[in-house]
């Protein structure tokens, strides 16, 4: 017998269960696979959310021939092979899973029957594909993000499973409790409806009575495994930057050992210093960008398990630093400042003025060009009219910035009198 995921996947999109803005009335993709006009794509979300089903449902959509390919077992050969049918055909479909498997080499050889159309490509991801995917192929592609699943939902598939299943039918279930499911499910459909079938079958009793002590017991032995999609994968990452914004280095790179022991991307986690360097540190310690970035590049390079030395320094670093979130709060403040009010005017003497036409309707006039004054500074406004004099970076209390600020203060006096 199938399990239970498969015997109920949705064959039409009023089946399927969340993905609303993209899938509901009037959506862009529901009109898309409606007209028959499906653009190649790429639909990136976490596992169980509905990427393959979409993709089936597309298949059966669409008139033409649809072909299936994993990049975990294909390669370069299968996709050309595929390539040349649907040459023959004239045009087909061809959704490839987890398609950041693929090297460059497996991904450069779609672009060419992408292009001329030879091929729709489908491809699916849970990582995202601006950093896995060619941006070859991503520039000639529709990226659709597609969501967990809510409690809601989730309660919704577990209805439909026993409304529907024929071997759930015949079970006399009492669904008394579900939060243990909904947890360890992580979102993640398959994994729910197959946990569930898993509970059901080995409780012999009737009624089968679920609750959160029987699905714990039950599913105990998946629950201590590191999930790389489920909720523990999102609790050890949360617990791994707090370690390092809390400037505890024993905390980070145990954090950091549990990840990497769990089969963690080693690339996923440099990434994330990157922008923890930024976001968390700042100027506080201009350098740790710079290792965070040579971190990743060194990442790539090397690879694993040799990475894992390069990860352990660049944590114990960035732990070990002064933190300040004074950038990240800057962008924050300016695109707020930015959505209140609007497109607001570039001051006429801070405009370019390439051309005389310009320069006579006063382009560029009463600028002064900080170079030809003392120190290379002279007083003059760059910010619009409407808001000009605002206060947006306001420099982090530590000794880096502390030195930023009365370097700022002394330039501008009361403009950045903090």
């Amino acid at each position: 017998m199938q399990p239970l995921a498969e015997r109920l996947r949705p064959a039409t999109l009023d089946d399927l269960v969340g993905q609303e803005h993209l899938t509901g009335p009037d959506s862009i993709l529901r009109k898309a696979i409606e007209q028959g006009r499906i653009p190649s794509m790429i639909l990136w979300g976490p596992p169980g959310v509905g990427k393959t089903t979409i993709a089936n449902i597309i298949a059966h959509t669409l008139n033409v021939p649809f072909y299936t390919l994993s990049a975990i077992s294909a390669g370069v050969k299968e996709v050309r092979e595929v390539i040349e049918m649907a040459r023959r055909q004239q045009h087909a479909v061809l959704f490839i899973d987890e398609i950041h498997r693929f090297n460059k080499s497996q991904q450069d050889a779609l672009l060419g029957a992408v292009e001329k159309g030879i091929i729709t490509l489908i491809g699916a991801t849970t990582e995202n594909p601006s950093f896995e995917v060619n941006a070859a192929v991503l520039s000639r592609s529709q990226v659709y993000v597609l969501k967990p699943l809510g409690p809601d939902q989730l309660m919704q598939l577990l209805k439909q499973a026993m409304e529907k299943d024929k071997w759930l039918q015949a079970k006399n279930i009492e669904l008394k409790e579900t939060t243990a499911l909904f947890n360890i499910s992580g979102g993640d459909a398959r994994k729910l409806l197959n946990l569930f079938e898993l509970v059901v079958g080995t409780i012999q009793e009737s009624p089968v009575v679920i609750t959160d002590k029987a699905v714990m017991e039950i599913a105990q032995q998946r629950v201590a495994i590191y999930d790389k999609s489920g909720e523990q994968h999102y609790d050890i990452i949360s617990a791994f930057i707090k370690s390092i914004r809390g400037s505890d280095p024993n905390a980070a790179v145990y954090w950091l050992a549990r990840m990497i022991d769990g089969g963690e991307d080693v690339k996923f986690i440099a990434r994330r210093l990157v922008i923890l360097a930024s976001e968390d540190i700042g100027n506080a310690n201009p350098n740790a960008l710079l290792l965070a970035t040579n971190c990743f590049q060194a990442v790539n390079l090397i690879g694993y398990p040799e990475s894992r030395i390069i990860l352990s320094q660049c944590v114990t670093y960035l732990a070990s630093s002064p933190k300040s979130n004074a950038a990240y709060m800057a962008i924050n403040t300016a695109q707020q400042i930015v959505a209140k009010t609007g497109d607001l005017p570039v001051p006429m003497h801070i405009r370019n003025a390439p051309t005389k036409m310009m320069k006579e309707m006063g382009y560029s006039q009463g600028y002064a060009y900080a170079h030809d004054y003392e120190n290379n500074f002279v007083l003059q406004e760059f910010l619009p009219d409407a808001i000009k004099g605002m206060k947006i970076y306001d420099p982090g209390k530590n000794a880096r910035e502390d030195e930023l600020r009365r370097y700022l203060k002394q330039l501008w006096k009361d403009k950045y009198n903090y």
